[in-house]
């Protein structure tokens, strides 16, 4: 899976320590990081006047750097702290910096404001005096851009701990954080920029990246590219979308089980009232869109050998995750479904997506404006920002169709769901914010053309 590295605050603390112990100082650490911040909002918002809010640790420190930088490039600087630097690699970015520091309280607003109060690694809020102040400088900018995180962030699960501003850039550095793509962090951090500092790191979990998907075999025919069987249920509207959307997912071949004609079906998907689930030729089965009230589908989906989608009503039908051992499953559930199947998980989305991977031995799509695919290996994917404009009936069965396509073309579960996760998100952008479903599933084709 490409895309962006994720750590979490242990994680990127030890990824700096590896560094440190290699012969890399922490100051040189803070003047990359600096450096980059002050790189980052020149381009995103050009040489305006500024005003940097440092807090006492490091976070502060990359501020200190920054004000050095944009002041070196012309821009005029003003920087506001919170309290004096108490580590040592920011009192020496401190000392670097020959500029005036004012008291932030009190500080008047800029057109940009750049905040380094606190990044990764925060665990409780902001006193309200200082989220208050926050607020009114935020409310006073036409730019915000935020240092590592938005001040107010619990950096691996997403939490607000405190009030937080809505920023229109963040820039990080090494790696995401889980909070970078996790509600409502995600609400608030804008575009993220990663900046290179010089921290390597070989992360199970990735921002999900443009996919690479299976070339066509130019000797190949319509089995070869993947067949995929649809089970129909009590709503054919359902399973008709994911089958449209399976293939204009690249499938080679759609067939959909049902005991009545649906209409509006493409010309090229078959439609058969036998249901012949152990098809060799299967490359994928889905079931779930659509299916309403009826277990005995489920069922006879699971006595089929062939790799398996699971939406929707069958995701309510399971009853218990580990039924799915050893079925080569992808299950697709959203919040409301998730907690029915696995109940109340401790920990983050993060965290709770991986367990429900263990347990089941399924990948999960842990869908919502985060959605997140997890394997029972351990490997997780972050999706990146999707319109809320997907936020409509029909969607989530699209996403289900595509990511059938993918997996009957031979693309590794894990890689099939992130794939048609990033599919789908690309797709709804450019159906535009008035689509429904049946746009979105028309719209794929172009999303596949973003992959060649």
């Amino acid at each position: 899976m490409t895309g962006r590295p994720i750590l979490t605050a242990a994680e990127m603390r030890a990824a700096e320590e590896a560094v440190i112990a290699a012969g890399t100082s922490t100051e040189q650490l803070m003047e990359r990081a600096g450096a980059c911040l002050a790189e980052a909002a020149l381009r995103f918002a050009g040489p305006v006047d500024t005003l940097l809010l440092c807090g006492p640790g490091n976070n502060g420190g990359d501020g200190y750097v920054a004000a050095r930088h944009l002041r070196e490039r012309g821009v005029e600087v003003r920087v506001a702290a919170l309290a004096e630097p108490g580590t040592a690699a920011a009192q020496w970015a401190r000392g670097e910096w020959h500029g005036p520091v004012q008291p932030l309280a009190g500080a008047a607003p800029a057109p940009m404001l750049i905040d380094c109060l606190f990044g990764t690694g925060l665990r409780r809020g902001l006193d309200d005096d200082l989220a208050a102040q926050l607020q009114r400088l935020a409310g006073g900018a036409r730019v915000r851009i935020a240092c590592d995180l938005p001040s107010g962030v619990d950096s691996d699960t997403g939490h607000l701990l405190s009030e937080v501003a809505r920023f229109d850039m963040t820039v990080t550095f090494g790696a995401l954080k889980p909070a970078h793509r996790l509600m409502p962090a995600m609400s608030r951090v804008g575009k993220v920029v990663l900046g290179d500092i010089g921290v390597a790191a070989s992360p199970r979990w990735h921002e999900i990246g443009r996919p690479g998907l299976p070339p066509l075999d130019p000797a190949g025919h319509k089995y070869s590219r993947g067949l995929v069987h649809a089970l129909a249920g009590k709503m054919p509207g359902a399973i008709a979308l994911a089958a449209t959307a399976a293939a204009r997912g690249g499938a080679g071949y759609v067939r959909v089980s049902t005991s009545r004609v649906i209409d509006g079906l493409p010309a090229s998907v078959v439609q058969t009232d036998t249901a012949v689930v152990n098809d060799s030729r299967i490359g994928c089965l889905l079931v779930g869109p659509g299916m309403g009230d009826l277990p005995p589908l489920l069922t006879l989906a699971l006595t089929s050998h062939a790799p398996k989608v699971i939406d929707a009503d069958a995701v309510g039908q399971l009853g218990e995750p580990e039924r799915l051992r050893g079925h080569d499953a992808i299950l697709t559930p959203h919040e409301g479904e998730f907690v029915r199947l696995f109940g109340e998980l401790p920990g983050s989305k993060a965290v709770r997506a991986l367990a429900a991977a263990e347990r089941s031995g399924a990948v999960i799509v842990y869908k919502g404006p985060d959605t997140l695919v997890a394997s029972p290996d351990g490997r997780l994917g972050f999706a990146p920002p999707a319109p809320a404009w997907l936020a409509s009936a029909g969607t989530g069965d699209v996403l289900a169709g595509v990511i059938a396509a993918l997996r009957a073309r031979g693309m590794p579960s894990f890689e099939a769901a992130c794939a048609g996760v990033w599919l789908h998100g690309r797709a709804a952008e450019i159906a535009g914010p008035y689509l429904i479903a049946d746009d979105l599933a028309a719209a794929v084709p172009q999303a596949l053309a973003l992959c060649r």
